[in-house]
C-alpha cells in the first residue's frame, strides 16, 4: 500500500462511514489533513514529491503553488489512491471549496495579468491574416517551417522564436504571395505537384470533382497569369511493371477539369509503364485561383464477385494489379500543373478587385490612388490606423517599384513590403512611457482588438473591429460583448474548430495514424479525414449553438458523411456532405464515442487503453498520470501462430509487474471500459475471439462496465472537466501558457459561466473581459500591490511610426 501512495501525486483519505463535514476554520482544515493526508505527504516520505507542511492553509496565497496541486487532484477524485477509504463527496467538496477561497482571497490582493512575450503569429494565423488581406487562399506550409508546440498548442508566445531560416521564408513567402495577388506577365514556368497517397480510396466520387466521376483529385490551384498551361497525370503500377487496374481493359479515361468545365480528356493506355506519363495538349487558362480535378469516367457500377471481395483501402497490395478474378480500377498518383507558357496578360482576379480599389487615369496624379491603396492595405495589416510616417515610408517604396516598371509593379513591391514587415507578422503591445517598470496597466483598445480576433478567428480584426477599437470604445464591457458575439456568430469562429478544439483534443495526431491495413483493411486516408472533420463539426456545433459544454461528453447526435456512415454501420447516407444524424446507441454519445478519438488512441495492430486512458485523464480531466519509469518492461505482443491473447489479457500480465502496476491501475480501467471499440472506432463484441470484457473500478472506486458508464464517472467529476476546458480555453486566447498563479482567474470565469448554464459564450465573454486579457504588466519588477489603469496612446495620436 504504501508504494500505492508513494507513486501517487497527493494522496488523502477519510475514514469509512465518516460524516459531512465543513470547513470553516483553519484549525478543522488542518485536522482533516492531519487525520487523512499526513500519513503519506509528510516530510519523512514526501510521497509524490508532496508534503501538506509546505501548505499553509492559515495563509494559502503564499503556498499557491503546492495548494493549487492539491485541488487539482481532489477535484479530480483521484485521491486517496485505489484501494484506500474514500470520503464522501460534500465532505471533499467542502474541504475543496475552503482551499480554493483561501487562495483566491489571496490572489485577489495581488492581480498578475503576466506579462507575454512578443507574439509572432503562427503558419496558421499567418495563413488566414493573408486570406482576410488579399482575398488569396494560399498553402504556407511549403513556404514556412513548422510551429513548435507548447502545452498542446501552437500559438504560445514562448515558443514563437525567430530564426534566420523563418525570415528566410517569410521573405521568400512575400515574393510569392505578392506576385500572386497582383499578378505576373512576367511569371516562368514552374511545375505545382498534387500528389494522392495510396492509402486514399479512389473507388468513389471525390469531393470537388464534377459529379458523375470517381477518383482522383481536386485542388484550388492558383494560375499566376493568362496563359497556357500544361497537365500531367502519372498512375499508381504494381511494384513489378504492370499498371494498377490493367484488368480495367481499354477505353479508361481521366478528365481534368477547371472550376468544373472540362479542358482535357486523355485514354489511358492499358499496357502503358510506370514511367509513362499522360500529358495534355496546352489549355489557355485566365489568371486567378480556380478549382483544377483531375478524376475518372466510370465504366460500370454496382457490386462485383471476385475472389477477394473489395475493401476500403484498394491499393493495399499492389502485387495485385493484374491478378486474374480481381476488379481492379485504374488510381491516380500524382497531378502535375506545368505553366504559364506564351503569357498574354492577367485577368481580373478575387485579390487584384481587392487590391486595386482605385486606378489612376491617363496622364493624372497617381498619388492620391496610391495613397488610397496602400491606407487600405497597411490599415489591415498592421491591425490599427495607418500614421503619416506609415503613409510616407509607403510611399517611397511604391515610387522605387514603379520607376523599375510601371504602376502595377509599384503596388506589388509594397504588397511585398507590407506582408514581410513586422508590423504584419509580430502582434506588439507596447508599454506607455509614463507607466512604471512592474505596473499594471490596460493594453490599448487597438491591441485589445488583435488579442480577440486571434483568439475567436486565428485572424486580423476585421475593419469594423478597428473602428471601434480607433474611437476608444472597445473598452466599453457592453460593445465588447456585442463584438464578442457578433465575431462568434461569424463563419471565421470557425477556427475554433479547427485550431482550438483539434489541438485541444490532439487530433493534429490523427494525419500520422495508419492503422494495420491486413488487419483493418476497411480504414484508409478518407476515413481519417472524415473523422477529424466530424470532430471539428461537433464541437463547431458546441459553438455555434451555444450549448453547454458537457453537451461534448453527452450530446446524442454527430456528423457524419459517406465514407464514416458506411465505417459506423449507419445506413441512407450517401454522397461526401457531412449532415446531423442522431444517435440511438447511448455508447456513441459525445466525443468519446467519435472514431477520431479512439482511432488516435490506439496503437497500428490494436487497442491501447494506456493510451485511452491517459487521453482521458490529460484531456478531459487535466490530471496526467505520473510520468514513466525510466526503464518500462516490454509489452509483450501476440506472437504468430502462437495461442492469441486479448489486449486485457496482456494488459493484466504486464501491470502485475512493478514499477507498471502503480501508473497502470490509474490508466487502464479507464481505457477498458472503451474496448468495445476496436482501434479504429469500430465496435465489436470479442478481441481474440473472446467476448469483450469491459468491466473495471476507476481510481476513485467507480465501477465501470463500457463507454456509457465511463462517461457518468467522468460527469461525476464535471468540476474537473469544467475546470480543464476553462484552462485550455484561456491559455489558447492568451497565447501563453497558463499556470498556477492563473488558476484564481480559471475558478472566476467557471463561477460566472456557471450562471449562463455553462454555455460556450459564456466562457468566451468571460475569458475576453477577464483581467489577464485586457490588461498586462509592464516590463521590468514585481507586480504592484493594486492594478493602475491607465489609457495607452493611439498611434495616430502618437505622431509616430509603429
Amino acid at each position: 500500500m504504501k508504494k500505492l501512495c508513494i507513486l501517487i501525486a497527493i494522496v488523502g483519505g477519510v475514514a469509512s462511514g465518516q460524516g459531512t463535514e465543513t470547513f470553516t476554520t483553519v484549525p478543522a482544515q488542518q485536522s482533516f489533513v492531519n487525520k487523512n493526508c499526513a500519513g503519506c505527504h509528510n516530510d519523512k516520505l514526501k510521497s509524490g514529491s508532496f508534503t501538506w507542511t509546505k501548505v499553509d492553509l492559515a495563509h494559502p496565497g503564499t503556498t499557491a503553488e503546492e495548494a493549487e496541486k492539491a485541488i487539482r487532484m481532489l477535484r479530480a477524485g483521484m485521491m486517496p489512491p485505489p484501494g484506500m477509504p474514500r470520503p464522501d463527496a460534500v465532505t471533499m467538496k467542502n474541504f475543496i471549496g475552503a482551499l480554493e477561497k483561501g487562495v483566491d482571497a489571496a490572489a485577489a490582493t495581488q492581480p498578475n495579468p503576466g506579462n507575454p512575450a512578443l507574439h509572432r503569429l503562427n503558419r496558421t494565423e499567418y495563413h488566414n491574416s493573408i486570406r482576410d488581406l488579399l482575398d488569396l487562399d494560399i498553402d504556407v506550409g511549403p513556404l514556412l517551417p513548422a510551429d513548435d508546440m507548447s502545452h498542446g498548442f501552437d500559438n504560445m508566445a514562448d515558443v514563437l522564436t525567430v530564426s534566420p531560416a523563418l525570415m528566410e521564408g517569410y521573405i521568400r513567402a512575400g515574393s510569392r504571395i505578392s506576385r500572386e495577388a497582383v499578378g505576373d506577365t512576367h511569371a516562368a514556368a514552374v511545375t505545382a505537384t498534387y500528389h494522392i497517397p495510396r492509402v486514399v480510396n479512389q473507388m468513389r466520387h471525390v469531393e470537388g470533382t464534377p459529379f458523375g466521376t470517381r477518383g482522383g483529385v481536386a485542388a484550388i490551384h492558383d494560375f499566376p497569369a493568362d496563359g497556357e498551361y500544361v497537365f500531367r497525370l502519372s498512375l499508381y503500377y504494381d511494384i513489378c511493371g504492370p499498371l494498377w487496374g490493367k484488368s480495367g481493359g481499354k477505353g479508361q479515361q481521366i478528365e481534368v477539369a477547371v472550376n468544373g468545365a472540362r479542358v482535357a480528356l486523355v485514354t489511358i493506355d492499358p499496357n502503358s509503364t510506370f514511367t509513362d506519363d499522360l500529358v495534355t495538349e496546352p489549355v489557355k487558362i485566365t489568371a486567378g485561383p480556380k478549382k483544377v480535378s483531375a478524376s475518372f469516367i466510370p465504366r460500370f457500377e454496382g457490386p462485383v464477385e471476385d475472389a477477394v471481395m473489395p475493401f476500403e483501402q484498394s491499393l493495399i497490395d499492389m502485387n495485385n494489379a493484374d491478378l486474374p478474378g480481381m476488379t481492379a480500377l485504374p488510381h491516380l498518383r500524382e497531378l502535375r500543373i506545368v505553366g504559364p507558357k506564351k503569357v498574354t496578360g492577367v485577368s481580373e482576379t478575387p485579390s487584384r478587385r481587392r487590391i486595386f480599389s482605385c486606378r489612376p487615369g491617363d496622364g493624372a496624379d497617381e498619388v492620391p490612388c496610391v495613397k488610397k491603396i496602400i491606407s487600405t492595405l497597411a490599415r489591415q495589416a498592421y491591425r490599427r490606423p495607418v500614421s503619416d510616417a506609415d503613409l510616407e515610408d509607403l510611399l517611397s517604396v511604391y515610387q522605387q517599384g514603379r520607376n523599375q516598371t510601371d504602376f502595377e509593379t509599384g503596388i506589388r513591391t509594397v504588397v511585398q513590403t507590407i506582408i514581410t514587415d513586422p508590423e504584419f507578422l509580430f502582434r506588439f503591445e507596447r508599454t506607455p512611457a509614463d507607466v512604471a517598470p512592474g505596473t499594471l496597466y490596460r493594453i490599448s483598445d487597438i491591441e485589445l482588438a488583435s488579442r480577440l480576433s486571434y483568439f475567436l478567428w486565428s485572424s486580423a480584426p476585421d475593419d469594423q473591429l478597428i473602428s471601434i477599437a480607433a474611437q476608444g470604445k472597445l473598452k466599453d464591457p457592453a460593445v465588447l460583448e456585442q463584438q464578442v458575439r457578433r465575431m462568434l456568430a461569424d463563419p471565421k469562429s470557425e477556427a475554433l474548430s479547427k485550431v482550438f478544439a483539434a489541438q485541444w483534443l490532439n487530433l493534429q495526431n490523427l494525419k500520422d495514424v495508419q492503422p494495420e491495413a491486413f488487419l483493418y483493411p476497411h480504414f484508409n486516408k478518407n476515413v481519417g479525414e472524415s473523422m477529424r472533420r466530424e470532430t471539428e463539426l461537433f464541437f463547431d456545433s458546441i459553438v455555434h449553438e451555444d450549448r453547454n459544454i458537457l453537451d461534448l461528453l453527452t450530446a446524442n447526435y454527430t456528423f457524419v458523411d459517406e465514407v464514416l456512415a458506411k465505417h459506423y454501420g449507419i445506413p441512407n447516407i450517401m454522397g461526401p456532405r457531412f449532415r446531423k444524424v442522431t444517435w440511438t446507441d447511448e455508447n456513441r454519445f459525445g466525443l468519446l464515442g467519435q472514431g477520431s478519438i479512439l482511432t488516435l488512441t490506439s496503437v497500428s495492430n490494436r487497442t491501447s487503453p494506456v493510451q485511452r486512458g491517459k487521453w482521458v485523464m490529460i484531456v478531459l480531466l487535466g490530471t496526467p498520470p505520473p510520468p514513466p519509469p525510466a526503464v518500462i518492461p516490454p509489452f509483450k505482443e501476440n506472437e504468430e501462430n502462437g495461442k492469441q491473447h486479448t489486449v486485457r489479457e496482456t494488459m493484466e500480465a504486464h501491470r502485475k509487474q512493478e514499477p507498471c502496476h502503480s501508473c497502470h491501475q490509474l490508466m487502464d480501467p479507464i481505457g477498458l471500459a472503451l474496448e468495445p471499440f476496436d482501434a479504429v472506432g469500430v465496435w465489436r463484441t470479442k478481441d481474440a475471439g473472446q467476448p469483450i470484457d469491459a468491466a473495471s473500478k476507476m481510481y476513485d472506486g467507480t465501477m465501470l462496465d463500457g463507454p456509457v458508464s465511463l462517461r457518468k464517472a467522468i460527469l461525476s467529476h464535471q468540476d474537473a472537466f469544467i475546470g480543464t476546458f476553462t484552462e485550455r480555453l484561456l491559455a489558447y486566447a492568451l497565447g501563453r501558457v497558463v499556470e498556477y498563479p492563473d488558476m484564481p482567474m480559471v475558478r472566476s470565469i467557471e463561477r460566472e459561466a456557471a450562471k449562463n448554464n455553462d454555455r460556450f459564450s459564456a466562457f468566451v465573454v468571460n475569458i475576453v473581459k477577464s483581467m489577464p486579457f485586457e490588461m498586462r504588466r509592464a516590463d521590468g519588477g514585481e507586480p504592484s500591490s493594486a492594478p493602475v489603469v491607465k489609457p495607452t496612446v493611439l498611434p495616430e495620436a502618437a505622431g509616430v511610426r509603429h
